[in-house]
């Protein structure tokens, strides 16, 4: 696709400020569309000081129809960033923000005739569910999502489907998908649209699944922001992390910047088009194992201690094969202990109002999202 202009939504946001930062210095021109709104934003309306400069903004939601029209207009294409993330149970608000959003922006295309080239659709390495395992008797399966009464026990690892034996946690390939909880289902419908209706109507689109995304910029107002955000501001406050089930649950974690580079190169790859790929750091680590990264990068020395408690809904492990994307030339350059540095610089210079982590964690303890196990 030859250089345009590109309106990156969600573009005040982590992924997005990046995002737009390099398509600048790759000549393209930058709109970005974005609602300021809470938990990521403080709500006041105002831009933060990390999106670049020389970029068009607008302020709109993707919910509404004539925002997206004013946003769209003479642009070349899109990187559909803009989601609610989150476990809490408010359900139809995932929906309404990340499906119905990402299903407007096809339809006014359509209606209108626009004549946008390209569509690179933010998805979420959650979408695999509880994921793809090795069973030493069955061979490759796909286990059920872990149920409440079985985490409350305290066990954590999925069993075979088939013999209900122990079983290991494998790569996860682009060929499967199993959303279990509000997030992931909502983020499933949005790759579902990308790669049908683009199809259908000749729009060149393409969806990303993303891993644990970490870097500067990551908001540390949202409950769900991650574990990086949480473990980094309770060890600043000097507390141990909230370390969640045993802590040998194996995460994949990949620095924005990466990221932001696999937005622009699917952006830009006509091989790319309509497929979907996986966009991850290609190397598992438990949660101890990153919490003690971030109290390294802290200079903390605090016990690291799982505290039984679950979120509903989550996985066990979730490790992403990148392969698929690496074929098209791309391939993670930074480690989690380079994110983890850069976020706890940038986050020292934040102005932090009050402890959001302990706010965090209450609002889940209440709405059942965070529960603990006996």
């Amino acid at each position: 696709m030859s250089k345009g202009l590109v309106l990156i939504t969600g573009g005040a946001g982590f992924i997005g400020s990046h995002t737009a930062t390099g398509l600048l210095q790759a000549g393209y021109r930058v709109r970005l569309l974005d609602n300021l709104t809470p938990p990521v934003h403080t709500g006041d309306g105002t831009w933060p000081d990390w999106v670049p400069a020389n970029t068009e903004r607008i302020v709109g939601d993707v919910r509404n129809r004539d925002d997206w029209s004013k946003a769209l207009a003479g642009v070349d294409a899109v990187i559909h960033l803009a989601a609610y993330q989150d476990l809490l149970p408010n359900f139809s608000h995932f929906f309404h923000i990340n499906s119905v959003g990402t299903a407007l922006l096809y339809e006014l295309i359509v209606e209108q005739k626009l004549p946008v080239k390209k569509i690179v659709v933010a998805s979420s390495q959650f979408v695999y569910g509880e994921g793809r395992y090795h069973c030493p008797k069955d061979g490759e399966v796909f286990p059920v999502n872990r149920e409440p009464s079985q985490l409350t026990k305290s066990q954590w690892e999925p069993v075979c489907p088939k013999c209900a034996g122990a079983i290991t946690p494998l790569p996860l390939l682009e060929t499967h998908a199993n959303p279990r909880n509000q997030y992931s289902i909502a983020k499933y419908s949005q790759e579902l649209m990308a790669v049908a209706l683009g199809k259908n109507y000749g729009i060149p689109s393409v969806a990303l699944r993303y891993s644990i995304v970490q870097g500067p910029h990551q908001s540390f107002r949202n409950a769900y922001s991650g574990v990086l955000r949480v473990f980094t501001l309770q060890m600043l406050a000097g507390r141990s992390p909230s370390i969640f089930e045993d802590g040998r649950q194996l995460r994949d974690y990949v620095n924005v910047g990466d990221v932001a580079r696999a937005n622009r190169l699917t952006l830009e790859s006509d091989a790319a088009n309509y497929e979907v790929f996986n966009v991850g750091g290609g190397k598992g680590y438990t949660v101890l194992e990153f919490a003690q990264i971030v109290a390294d990068a802290t200079g903390q020395k605090l016990p690291l201690s799982p505290g039984g408690e679950f979120r509903v809904g989550d996985t066990r492990h979730s490790i992403s094969d990148i392969s698929k994307l690496k074929k098209l030339g791309w391939q993670p350059t930074k480690t989690p202990r380079d994110s983890v540095r850069d976020y706890v610089a940038w986050i020292r210079r934040q102005t932090l109002d009050k402890d959001y982590a302990a706010e965090a964690l209450t609002k889940m303890r209440e709405m059942g999202a965070l529960r603990k196990a006996t």
